[in-house]
């Protein structure tokens, strides 16, 4: 390195004043790179804080401000009078630079847990969520519909409070103001009896999926599970070792009188029942009782993912099959990332009243909480009336949403894909009238960007083939003018 009176001579270092990181920030990443590399070598005396402002073209309060963070970390220090120095323990302390190593050539991968290895094995990929809603994406509220400035006033009521309420741990079966409005919003719009006890809030419903089948399941247990059906659900009962049982549903439901044939002992059963995914149905009453019937034989637990049960366009809400569950079978699961947003990562389960203490138990030795403020912010959203105001607007919504895709697949679509209007719910199928690959379709929609999800990707066994289409997330608009886009690349494909 050469030496000149000012100290070492540094070399330009690349500063970008449009990258988003400060120009101190990206001034000591350079210094401190050369230091870690050896290119400064230990006890080198810096040019002073003027000199390598000049020499690097940024202001002087900036080199001091580096100077003082390297100092900070160690890395340099100073002599009275005689400048700044590279730290003389890095010739002991510096990270060696790895030598390359030379792989065998019968490398053995990474040894897992037993089951984790036969999970990973059998998971299915989950859908792709793009950052900004494309055509017939699923699992998607109407983002450009929400609420903003009302949930920033919210967040901003509740960061005013006592730095004691706001920063200490949240309770690990969740916030008590949450729990009890979800039983106030449970009680009076799904039929669920329950108190705020029987509530336990969790970081989405994947998290409370992910938390019933490690307490309830074991290694090989049965669990009926519906084909098609969720495939985040499907992938957490997998990750605790059950062995999926796949049942078919028709249009009544989950087809009870299958499950029993193939799998009459059965230790959970994992249904939709207000609206099946992805096929749409809703379980009948007949069928409901049917479940319940063969649950309470054979000892079973029944999940209940009622994940859009909320939006209902015609008459009144299929009522929940915990609503008629007697015996105290039936765990029902809800998320507010559907009604609400994605990134809200709340969901919640209702336990019946023999698990809620083993829930609780577990919960306060092994849960940390979703975030307090979230949940707080979320109370106060349900308790001033916001959240119902929120629900009856986004069925209007989501109710012309998908009258605009029936009505240009009518036109557009006829003879190439039946797309059936839905009472519940934000997306539909569409069935094929003709023998098509539907993850053909899939990939090339993708390329003109559409995302279209084939029937497929959701059976344990073979099943219909179709798409789901979503109509949810984006505006009438692009969804005509996606249908039409649809429409060209069927004809295309068939000739």
């Amino acid at each position: 390195m050469v030496k000149y009176a000012g100290g070492a001579l540094i070399p330009p270092i690349r500063i970008d004043r449009d990258d988003e990181s400060s120009v101190t920030a990206q001034l000591a990443s350079g210094l401190r790179e050369l230091i870690l590399s050896g290119r400064l070598a230990a006890g080198e005396r810096l040019p002073s804080s003027r000199t390598l402002a000049k020499d690097q073209g940024v202001s002087r309060t900036t080199a001091v401000t580096v100077y003082e963070q390297l100092m900070a970390e160690e890395l340099i220090y100073s002599r009275v009078g005689a400048g700044a120095y590279v730290s003389e323990t890095l010739d002991q302390e510096r990270p060696q630079k790895a030598e390359p190593v030379q792989e065998p050539a019968d490398t053995t991968p990474p040894r897992l847990a037993r089951l984790s290895l036969e999970a990973s094995e059998q998971y299915f990929p989950r859908l792709s969520h793009p950052p900004v809603p494309r055509p017939f994406v699923t699992g998607m509220p109407a983002n450009d519909e929400f609420p903003m400035a009302l949930w920033a006033r919210l967040s901003a009521q509740y960061w005013r409070q006592s730095r004691h309420l706001v920063l200490g741990y949240p309770d690990p079966v969740g916030l008590y103001e949450l729990r009890k409005a979800i039983c106030n919003h449970l009680k009076a719009n799904r039929g669920v009896a329950c108190e705020p006890d029987d509530v336990f809030i969790f970081n989405g419903a994947q998290d409370a999926f992910n938390r019933i089948g490690q307490m309830l399941l074991n290694p090989g247990d049965k669990v009926w599970f519906e084909n098609p059906g969720p495939i985040g659900a499907r992938n957490s009962l997998v990750s605790s070792g059950a062995s999926l049982v796949p049942v078919p549903v028709d249009d009544q439901g989950i087809d009870v009188a299958a499950g029993l044939k193939t799998c009459p002992e059965f230790r959970m059963a994992f249904v939709t029942p207000a609206r099946q995914h992805p096929l749409g149905v809703t379980m009948s009453l007949g069928r409901r009782l049917e479940l319940l019937s063969a649950a309470g034989r054979c000892g079973a637990w029944i999940v209940e993912d009622d994940y859009d049960g909320e939006f209902y366009y015609s008459g009144h809400p299929a009522p929940t099959l915990k609503s008629v569950d007697t015996a105290g079978r039936v765990i029902y699961v809800g998320t507010f990332s559907k009604v609400m947003f994605a990134a809200l990562r709340l969901g919640y389960i209702v336990a019946p009243p023999e698990l809620a203490k083993m829930f609780r138990r577990v919960a306060g030795a092994t849960m940390q909480g979703a975030p307090s403020s979230l949940q707080a912010i979320m109370a106060n959203f349900m308790e001033q009336g916001h959240f119902n105001a929120h629900l009856r607007r986004m069925r209007r919504i989501y109710a012309e949403r998908q009258a605009a895709l029936i009505t240009s697949a009518e036109e557009h679509l006829g003879g190439l894909l039946d797309v059936q209007p839905t009472t519940t719910g934000f997306q539909t199928v569409g069935r094929f009238l003709s023998e098509i690959d539907e993850d053909a379709v899939a990939a090339k929609a993708l390329e003109r960007g559409i995302i279209v999800s084939p029937l497929s990707r959701f059976s344990l066994a073979p099943a219909q083939k179709g798409l789901i289409l979503g109509f949810s997330a984006v505006s009438p608009r692009a969804t005509v003018s996606a249908v039409q886009d649809l429409a060209d690349l069927l004809r295309e494909m068939h000739g």
